[in-house]
């Protein structure tokens, strides 16, 4: 299995994350400050050179002000669909 911040799927993610930062009409320089990061952290991940871990996303996520859950709903709903296992 390749790296997920190789794939198709993180490359969704990305996107969903980039169009909810500027649908909340926040630069990435914006969004750092209220992160409290460079503001090349969000460059980075948002081109995917540096990956986010779950606590960072849900930061970033809580920063932009969206709910975590539903970036993670559409990502479900748009690319992940294989593999799905009840735990």
């Amino acid at each position: 299995m390749a790296k997920s911040v190789f794939t198709s799927d993180y490359e969704s993610f990305l996107v969903l994350l980039v169009k909810a930062r500027k649908s909340a009409c926040l630069t990435q320089m914006q969004l750092a400050e209220k992160l409290k990061r460079p503001q090349s952290f969000v460059s980075k991940y948002e081109r995917g050179e540096r990956r986010l871990d779950v606590i960072e996303f849900i930061a970033v996520a809580h920063a932009i002000g969206i709910n975590p859950a539903e970036i993670v709903k559409r990502l479900d709903g748009t690319s992940i669909k294989k593999g799905v296992r009840v735990l």
